[in-house]
């Protein structure tokens, strides 16, 4: 499904993470596959690369970081002369955006630029060697409700949202699609690192009719790669429910 394909896929930290599912999926169909990293945290995606079905290279990239992104396309170019799509699966919050009232703007500003501005900054940063189009993916917590603990991380998804729709619209004419995966609660990096996030991992499975498995991240990266490849070429701007049936459930 993939065969001659390459993808830039971020947010490879755990065997047990979307992101790696993601990339081992996409070699399984035939893709090469590259991943980011930066920081002390290279050590460990470099690490994790080895245990997809092909070791993977790693490429430096904090999407906070000017210059890491003014340099993403001649990294990617020391591996791919092409990109066919990108997967965004990046967020990060300080403990105090944990706290609605109380946080400050530091905090917040922070949750924001990581885990919403970083979208288009990586989609521009790529867009160099995305020249004959591609597909920009990226993960999201659905941000129609104000959901528990999740506080400014919840306002952080809601522009997360948000730019993927302005972004669908700008880079659509280059033949660019953007698309987000609604996921359900995952055992990941990023959900221990939430306060109080176990209240979803205890209720999800009840409320889903199909059911839910916190520690199965396949579905969603199912679902990631599905929009990642040829197989959704109209379809833009999109939010892509993984939950077991949540979002359409009454409380």
């Amino acid at each position: 499904m993939l065969t001659g394909k390459t993808f830039l896929i971020t947010g490879v930290l755990m065997e047990s993470s979307i992101a790696f599912h993601v990339a081992k999926l996409a070699q399984e169909h035939g893709a090469q596959v590259i991943l980011t990293s930066f920081g002390r945290t290279s050590k460990i995606t470099k690490t994790i690369a080895k245990r997809l079905p092909q070791e993977a290279p790693v490429v430096e990239l904090d999407v906070t970081n000017e210059d890491d992104l003014a340099a993403l396309a001649d990294r990617i170019g020391e591996h791919a002369e092409t990109l066919d799509g990108v997967l965004h699966s990046i967020g990060f919050a300080p403990e105090g955006a944990f706290n609605f009232l109380e946080a400050d703007w530091e905090d917040v500003s922070t949750a924001i630029h990581v885990s919403a501005f970083s979208l288009k900054a990586l989609a521009v940063a790529a867009l160099p060697r995305m020249a004959d189009g591609g597909s920009v993916v990226g993960l999201t917590f659905d941000a129609s409700y104000a959901w528990p603990v999740y506080d400014w991380m919840g306002v952080a998804k809601a522009a997360f949202e948000s730019t993927n729709r302005y972004l669908a619209r700008d880079l659509g004419p280059k033949g660019v699609r953007c698309n987000l995966v609604a996921a359900g609660p995952i055992k990941t990096t990023a959900a221990k690192s939430i306060p109080g996030f176990e209240q979803f991992e205890e209720n999800w499975d009840d409320r889903a009719p199909l059911g839910w498995d916190v520690g199965d991240p396949v579905p969603t990266a199912k679902a990631c790669t599905m929009l990642l490849s040829d197989w959704f070429p109209a379809t833009t701007g999109e939010i892509l429910h993984v939950d077991g049936g949540v979002h359409a459930m009454g409380l």
